[in-house]
């Protein structure tokens, strides 16, 4: 596996040390990630964000956050603060944090000399006369009747347009190229439409807005980018990002490289379908923890160390293919392997007492915060008379080769004492509600005389221990690629979200602060809740399991 720290090569790093060999753009790197703002970040932007940060970081250069706020019925402030945290927390700071709207009166002045160049005009016709006029892949598009107004009619109407004379709809700019071109993207594209709503920054000062692939180009130029990386589907996008930049002899002419977006099993990157899950409440919002979304995968536990080692470890292709779930899986248990101190948690309790010990019992045990790393210390546990332990850990009818307890049986309590269960108790509908067992006072540390004891179980003290909340977690679909269901909902996981509401947990957890992570011993890795986690009320999330179970 690579190391995020010392990123492997790709293609594109390969152009850009080819590029600085040469001495092409003085030498300079200079990157940018521009989200539109109209929604959360996620898990596939994060490949975006380590690719442009991390290639100017590793050739001293520099990258810009950004925004492309050119749709302002869909983007909004709340959408830009939590890009910009997101990215913070990813690891990054941006050179110089920008947005499409400062460039607006530029873009509209170069607008104009392409008009006056005769390479742009005002098209009247309606948006479904457009769609007819463009053509197919086979079949050429046919040109506007309003192709050839004269320079001084389009300059008028564009300017009228700008000056919010016109409804939307009316009229728009379109670039002047080829309707014959086999590539649709250069068929007359459109520069301008109207759009007569208040913006997030400039709010009502222009009725105008320019389109994506004309305000992109533009943008990048004006900041000096040398090398503008985006996803595969704007490679067709590109004679149409040259075109630009040439008709209008800008001082820079970045150059658009194209990689391979993010797909991963068992989720979708749509944003539009993640509206819809959000605006359905199939899930609690955009930081819900099932969700892909970065604010979501923090909320669940996931680290920005373990996602900028999956982005490295998926790397940079110009081919399109599914990234298996176990993949980033893998990244996040093996930094919070590292990281995570344990601790002991009961999720589905039944109380054991020991019958031996008297009701005030209470001994001080010790316990390693991290068995492999010493630096972690170690701290108290509370022994006592009465204890819980998970229910899946007693059986009265065992399975082939079960080694936790059993009527009759002994098992070790971790890190304490063999006991052995000598009564079952239970309710009148004949549910297990409480074991009676003694123990074995002198296998503190040490294996019992004379006979094996093959299983060893998780407990906390039903006296010192705390009651808490516990999440699982688990994949949002039950099958691989969700948008090829018939429906979302159809294949919507279930259990993607079991909540125990009667845990317990050891004492060490009661200061847990929100976003404090642990493994939890024998079940996996656990989080604070960053919202729902308060002193006296803790809620802690499953991040993921200790293994990868999905398939069983």
């Amino acid at each position: 596996m690579n190391n995020p720290e010392n990123p492997s090569n790709n293609f594109i790093r390969n152009i850009v040390e080819d590029d600085l060999a040469s001495g092409k753009n003085g030498q300079r790197v200079v990157t940018r990630f521009p989200p539109e703002p109209n929604g959360y970040l996620h898990i596939g932007h994060a490949k975006s964000i380590c690719l442009n940060f991390g290639i100017a970081a590793q050739y001293n250069g520099t990258c810009n956050l950004r925004f492309d706020d050119t749709n302002p019925g869909k983007e909004s402030d709340e959408y830009a603060q939590a890009i910009k945290e997101d990215v913070q927390w990813l690891g990054f700071e941006w050179n110089e944090l920008k947005h499409a709207s400062d460039y607006f009166d530029e873009l509209y002045d170069y607008a104009r000399e392409l008009i006056k160049k005769g390479k742009a005009y005002v098209d009247s016709s309606s948006a479904e006369e457009v769609r007819e006029m463009r053509g197919t892949l086979t079949e050429p598009g046919i040109e506007s009747p309003h192709r050839n107004r004269s320079v001084e009619q389009n300059l008028d109407l564009f300017e009228r347009m700008k000056n919010g004379e016109f409804e939307e709809g009316a009229h728009i700019l379109r670039a002047k190229i080829d309707m014959a071109s086999g590539n649709i993207n250069m068929r007359d594209p459109t520069l301008y439409r109207i759009r007569k709503v208040t913006h997030m920054r400039t709010g009502d000062d222009w009725s105008i807005y320019p389109m994506y692939d004309y305000t992109h180009c533009v943008s990048d130029a004006m900041e000096n980018i040398t090398h503008s990386l985006c996803t595969l589907e704007f490679e067709d996008h590109r004679p149409l990002y040259d075109w630009v930049l040439d008709e209008l002899q800008t001082p820079a002419h970045p150059q658009q490289i194209e990689f391979a977006r993010l797909s991963l099993e068992y989720t979708m990157l749509s944003k539009r379908q993640l509206i819809k899950l959000v605006e359905e409440k199939q899930v609690s919002g955009w930081d819900d923890p099932r969700m892909p979304t970065i604010t979501g995968m923090r909320r669940r536990g996931y680290t920005p160390a373990a996602l900028r080692d999956f982005c490295e470890r998926i790397g940079i292709t110009k081919n399109d293919a599914w990234i298996e779930m176990a993949v980033l899986e893998t990244c996040i248990r093996d930094d919070l392997n590292e990281k995570s101190p344990r601790r002991m948690a009961v999720l589905d309790p039944i109380k054991v007492v020991i019958t031996d010990l008297p009701e005030d019992h209470n001994e001080t045990l010790s316990f390693a915060n991290h068995p492999q790393n010493e630096s972690f210390g170690r701290r108290p546990v509370a022994f006592t008379q009465q204890i819980m332990i998970d229910r899946d850990d007693f059986s009265e009818d065992p399975p082939p080769k079960y080694q936790r307890l059993v009527p009759g049986g002994e098992v070790r309590l971790r890190g304490s004492y063999v006991i052995k269960c000598e009564e079952v108790i239970k309710d009148e509908q004949g549910n297990v509600i409480e074991l009676r067992c003694s123990h074995d006072a002198n296998t503190l540390g040490k294996k019992p005389e004379g006979r094996k004891v093959k299983g060893v179980i998780h407990w906390v003290s039903a006296t010192e221990g705390v009651k808490a909340e516990v999440r699982l977690y688990d994949r949002l679909f039950t099958i691989a690629n969700p948008l090829s269901a018939d429906s979302l909902e159809s294949v919507i996981n279930k259990d993607s979200c079991i909540t125990m509401s009667s845990c317990f947990v050891e004492a060490a957890l009661a200061d847990a602060q929100p976003e404090e992570q642990f493994q939890f011993e024998r079940l996996g890795y656990f989080v604070a809740d960053r919202r729902d986690h308060k002193s006296g009320a803790p809620v802690f999330n499953r991040t993921v399991t200790l293994r990868d179970t999905w398939a069983k």
